[in-house]
This record gives C-alpha cells, structure tokens and sequence, in this order.
C-alpha cells in the first residue's frame, strides 16, 4: 500500500484513523483502555533502518524506484498528532481509543503496530478489571502467569497491565524493574521437593528481630515445635515430611520476616500446614512473624477453611494471637467462576493469585481492535459494507462522557470536530446507536474523553504513572452501574451520536446506496 499511495502522489495527503472495537470482549460491557504509553513510545523511536529498506526492496518489484526507498529512509512520525483515551478509562465500542493523523502513507503504516500495542494490552487490562470487580476491593490479588505466557513480551505485557486493571502485584520481577509493577511471589513446589529432610543448613542461627539476644539454632528449635505441633493435631512426628519441613525451615533463614509456606506439596494437613506451624512459631520464638500459606491444588475453598480452623485453634493453643490472622493464598487454574466462589464464600482466602497472561474466562476472548480511516483532506470517509456492524463512522471527531448528577454514568457521545461540545445542565438531541429514533437528556456533567497527547511528533504533556492510571481506572469503573459489571448478560453502556453526526452517516449511507443502484441500472 505504501508503495501504491506514494506513486499515486498521495503519501503526504493528511488523513485520520481511528483505533476501536465492535464488541466488549468477555461477553461484558466494556473495555478498558490501555497500551498508549507502549504507543507513543513506539511514535517517538520509529524510523525505517537501512536493514529494513534493504529487506523490502529484496521482496518488492525489481522495477521499484529508487526514489521510493529513499522516501522510506526518510519517514519518521514527526508530522503525527494522536488524541487518545487516558490509560484506564472504561470505554465502550465504536467509540476511539486512539485518533491517529498525519500523512497518509505514514499513519496507514501504523496501522498494524498501534493494533498491536493497544489489542492485547487492553484485552488483559479488561479481563484483570472483571476480575478485580469479582473480588472486591479488600482481597490481594497477585498476577503469576509468566512462566505461561504467550512469549516474553507477551508475559511483560501481562504483568504491567493487569497491574493496571487492579491486580496488586506480580511475581514477574522484570515488571517491576521496568515498568514500576510492585512484586510478589511465593516459593515453588520443585524448592520444597529439592529437599530430602538430610540437609544440615551451612549456618542455621538466626539472630532475634529486634537484633538483642543470642542467635537460635532454627532447625533444632523446629524440631522441639513439632512435636507439640503433632501433639495438639493428633499427628505422629513422623508424618509431616522432613524435606518439606528443612525446606520451610531453609526459606525461613534466607526470608525470616516474610516466610510463607506453600503447604500442598505433599498433604496440606498431615505435612504442610503441620511443619509451616513449626516452624512459623519457632520463628516467633525470635520476634518474627509468618506473613502466610499458600494452597495450589484440591478444593481451594474447603482447604482454606480447615486451614484457617486450625491456625485458629493453634494460636489459641500456644497464645500467639498473631497466627489465627495468617494470610490465606490460593492460586491453580482460577477463573471468574471459580474467583465468584472464592469472593462470595471464601472469608477465610486473602490472596488470589491468577496467571492473567493467559485468559481466565471461559470464553475465547479477542478484543478485536480495528484501524479505519475516517478523513482525508479534511473529507469524510465512511466504509459502506453489506454487513451494517462494519460500517464506520466518518470525519474527524471528539467523545464526550455524559454523566449524571451523582456521577453515574449516561452515556458515551460522539460528535463531529466542528461541532460545539456539549454543556452541562442543557438538553441535548442523540441517536443512540442501533436505534431507530433518538432521545433527548441533560447531562449534569460533562467530561471530554480524547485528549490530546502528541502533535506533529512532540508529546505535549507527561503521561500518568502505572500506579496513577490503575487508581483512575478503579475511579472511572466505580461510575459503572452494577447491572454493567454481571458477568453475564450485563446490561450495555450506551454509545449515541449527535444529530450532525448522524445526518453525516445518513447522507454518506444514502449516497453509496444511489451509486450502487446507478451502477447496477446501467
């Protein structure tokens, strides 16, 4: 295409494209916008290498001008200006993530990167949001997907914008050098089965919390807590396995003030949760204090229940109050149904830990993002297409939030560029989409959704930190009704037009349909 735009003497005609989707991915009702600090990012650094030029001329028309590669040597995106939504914002479909224009040729190059910065970012961003709503605000949910993960840049990805849908943190450590993402982890299964229970630790003191006192042989006072840890289950002191009782008791030296203990390896009530209370309370013997469990397999609902009876009956038994409010992790395969059942049953789980790299709805997920041109030269352009849910809305436009006086929201606006925006207190005239007659409201708020963040190649002002994006997206989704956050059939936020814009589609629909009919009538 850039070929036939350039020796059409098209490719520096200014265009616009316009990045959105048809359909809310998960069977849902919204999207949330993310992949637009990855974009301008991508913006600012692309150019042509002499590598690439060389690649396209191997694999075009040996006939190809010179002159057209020279022109591809000198492409930059210095004469582009993008408006997007902000990172984060709820976003419904047709209405634009990213406006793109600049010349031609240039911005219909763009096409497949920004699809795919802002698709997938979006997709796990959306899906990490449901999630988050599922939860509730209170529980701890961590992202563990890397080692699953489509790739490494698809595992980065992952991470940075589940973070940003409103998980808490992530094992992948790579997300947090780059992209600010808090870290967490547990230990692995293959740590606590390295062991044999023969191991003899190089240096097995452990000095007090508070740093006054002697050291403590941890091992040796681990062993003196089981048996009164058996004693109090009803156990034999030989039933918890010894090499998950020296892993537990090697993690405990190297992390003494946040051992955790991954409790289902071998069996979670004859071994793991025995040997993690031996050694949580030896280490309480020093001052520190056991931060959690983790369950990875089985009923993770009913397990975590006896596991919280337990620490319960335990503290009680040793006086050690702190050991009934012991975190609770589960993780293994869950997704949104099983995280309802958690959340809606589960008191005792505090942490959920979900691999979002991978999708965790039962339903094949694709945001299915499209780039379509909608002006050139300050014309419209509308695709006109037997199937009516992939015509486009044409010209340049703005998006407007209309909300009400308790800041719910109404619907989502879109207008033409020219058109004056939409004031609050004052009764305004839309065509909701898909009707058939329009509706008249009045907005008591009204907030522009497309800002505008580089023109001509310079960013015009800093975006929002990682952190700052996930606190606006938790903002703008509480605006959402409960009935748009069911997970199914939930009901669909309203996108309308404005009067002008819908005679402008009215006028191009009628248009290419008289042309249709000349041509078939001649």
């Amino acid at each position: 295409m850039a070929l036939g735009y350039w020796r059409a003497g098209r490719a520096q005609d200014t265009a616009e494209f316009e990045l959105f989707f048809r359909r809310c991915p998960f069977g849902g009702s919204f999207a949330l916008a993310a992949g637009l600090r990855d974009c301008l990012r991508f913006l600012r650094a692309f150019r042509l290498r002499d590598t690439d030029v060389q690649f396209l001329a191997s694999v075009l028309p040996p006939d190809t001008e010179p002159a057209f590669f020279a022109h591809l040597r000198a492409l930059d995106c210095s004469g582009v200006t993008v408006r997007a939504l902000r990172e984060g914002s709820p976003v419904f479909p047709g209405v634009p993530l990213l406006q793109v224009s600049g010349p031609l040729l240039v911005v219909q190059l763009l096409e497949t990167p920004l699809l795919c910065l802002v698709s997938y970012a979006s997709l796990v961003a959306t899906n990490a949001a449901r999630l988050r709503l599922i939860a509730g605000p209170k529980r701890r949910l961590l992202e563990m997907g890397l080692r699953r993960a489509q790739g490494p840049d698809g595992g980065l990805t992952a991470s940075t914008y589940s973070y940003l849908g409103g998980f808490d943190s992530s094992s992948n450590v790579l997300a947090g050098q780059l992209r600010g993402v808090p870290v967490a982890g547990t230990l692995a299964h293959s740590f606590v089965t390295s062991f044999s229970g023969t191991e003899v630790p190089p240096d097995p003191m452990l000095a007090p919390a508070t740093g006054e006192g002697p050291p403590l042989d941890l091992a040796t006072r681990v062993e003196v807590w089981l048996k009164r840890v058996c004693a109090h289950l009803g156990l034999g002191v030989q039933e918890p396995h010894p090499g998950e009782r020296m892993a537990f008791v090697a993690y405990a030296l190297a992390f003494p003030r946040v051992f955790q203990g991954l409790l289902d390896s071998y069996c979670v009530q004859r071994s793991g949760l025995p040997n993690f209370l031996a050694v949580a309370l030896a280490l309480g013997e020093l001052g520190y204090q056991a931060v959690g469990v983790r369950l990875d397999s089985g009923d993770l609902l009913q397990q975590a229940r006896e596991v919280r009876r337990v620490l319960q009956t335990t503290a009680a038994q040793f006086q050690v109050p702190w050991l009934e409010t012991v975190s609770i992790a589960v993780s293994n395969n869950i997704d949104e149904e099983e995280l309802a059942r958690l959340a809606q049953e589960g008191s005792e789980v505090d942490v959920i830990g979900i691999g979002t790299s991978l999708v965790t709805c039962p339903q094949q997920p694709s945001l299915g993002c499209v780039y379509k041109l909608v002006a050139v030269g300050g014309q419209p352009r509308m695709k006109l297409t037997e199937d009516a849910d992939k015509q486009t809305l044409p010209g340049s436009k703005t998006a407007f939030r209309l909300l009400a006086s308790d800041g719910s929201l109404l619907l989502d606006l879109l207008q033409l560029a020219e058109e004056p925006p939409p004031q609050a207190g004052r009764e305004l005239r839309v065509w909701p989409r898909g009707a058939k007659e329009s509706m008249t409201l009045r907005p008591a708020h009204v907030e522009p959704l497309l800002q505008l963040w580089v023109q001509q190649g310079q960013l015009c002002e800093p975006l929002p930190s990682l952190a700052e994006s996930r606190a606006f997206a938790q903002q703008s989704l509480s605006r959402l009704s409960p009935a748009h956050m069911w997970l199914k059939s939930p009901e669909m936020c309203q996108v309308a037009l404005s009067e002008q814009l819908q005679a402008l589609v009215e006028r191009l629909r009628a248009q290419g349909l008289q042309r249709v009919s000349q041509e078939l009538g001649s």
